[in-house]
């Protein structure tokens, strides 16, 4: 029977020790902004498989944007409390239903609502609440949109305190 030849480096492959698993990513916090877009809903389907996996944390966040208006050249600014304050609770109403119908207890997850630039409140929640990773949707903007509206993914990417994991809309 004739011996079998190896290469050298085959040989040395076949005297290393066998590979180490895979560490743990240690992803005990995932972060998911909520506008309450098809998007934004699309990316926390995303996420509850990725919290079940790393026995992770959900924390949903909702953002209100301050509303302002000019009101004329004598005044200044005019902004609106009240609309605020009415967007705060339904944000928080909805966030506690999607909680109850999206999550439903397969992971621990809480929910946020937070008065700001969006970009700015999705970092500053991640970097208080030691988040490790950010599960964000993209609406897609593109050309004249993307120029007036900025793309707040996009700053969520630049300036995280942790890894971001975009999920695109199925339309692009």
């Amino acid at each position: 029977m004739a011996k079998k030849r190896t290469s050298p480096s085959a040989r040395k492959q076949s005297k290393r020790a066998p590979a180490a698993p895979l560490t743990r990513l240690g992803i005990k916090r995932i972060l998911v902004p909520i506008d309450f877009s098809e998007h934004s809903k699309n990316a926390l389907k995303y996420a509850i498989p990725y919290a079940v996996q790393f026995k992770a944390r959900l924390d949903l966040l909702y953002v209100v944007e301050p509303t302002i208006y000019p009101a004329d050249f004598s005044f200044g600014q005019v902004g609106f409390p009240n609309i605020e304050e009415e967007l705060r609770k339904r944000g928080d109403e909805e966030l506690n239903a999607l909680l109850r119908n999206e999550i439903k207890g397969r992971v621990p997850a809480q929910a946020a609502v937070r008065t700001g630039k969006p970009f700015y409140e999705i970092y500053e929640y991640a970097r208080e609440n030691n988040v490790d990773l950010i599960i964000i949707a993209t609406h897609g903007h593109t050309g004249v949109e993307h120029i007036i509206f900025g793309s707040t993914v996009e700053k969520v990417v630049r300036k995280s305190p942790c890894p971001v994991l975009v999920v695109r809309n199925s339309e692009q």
